[in-house]
């Protein structure tokens, strides 16, 4: 990921066995991390049982929140693709007893495509 897209907050894919080694002590028995996602310095983290977005907080990053969401609970989700001259790609996630959506903005190194697909995998079951 390039310091530009950094500052930016888009997102790219990075390895999940990284992530899984990160997460041995959040994650439950049998959970393992599938596909993962970094905007800056924080993550969002598909598991075989849940949706997890890491906040790392401060200047260091040391407070980190970790927000679980169980895939039962998206209630719908939508993307919206990048065009000529708006260049980003973004990903919004519905989950029940809220209104607002959780958003992320992807680049186009990485296809919005491919993470809907993921999300879709898991929330149609």
């Amino acid at each position: 990921m390039g310091l530009l897209d950094s500052v930016l907050g888009n997102a790219s894919k990075i390895d999940a066995s990284k992530i899984q080694q990160e997460f041995g002590k959040i994650l439950a028995p049998g959970e393992t991390v599938e596909h993962a996602y970094q905007v800056i310095r924080d993550y969002f983290v598909f598991t075989n049982k849940r949706l997890v977005l890491v906040d790392k907080q401060g200047i260091t990053g040391s407070k980190v929140e970790y927000h679980s969401i169980p895939y039962k609970s998206i209630t719908h989700f939508s993307i919206e693709t990048s065009g000529s001259f708006d260049l980003d790609a973004e990903l919004k996630i519905w989950i029940s007893s809220t209104s607002a959506p959780v958003q992320k903005t992807f680049n186009k190194k990485l296809s919005i495509y491919e993470v809907q697909a993921v999300l879709a995998s898991y929330v149609l079951k």
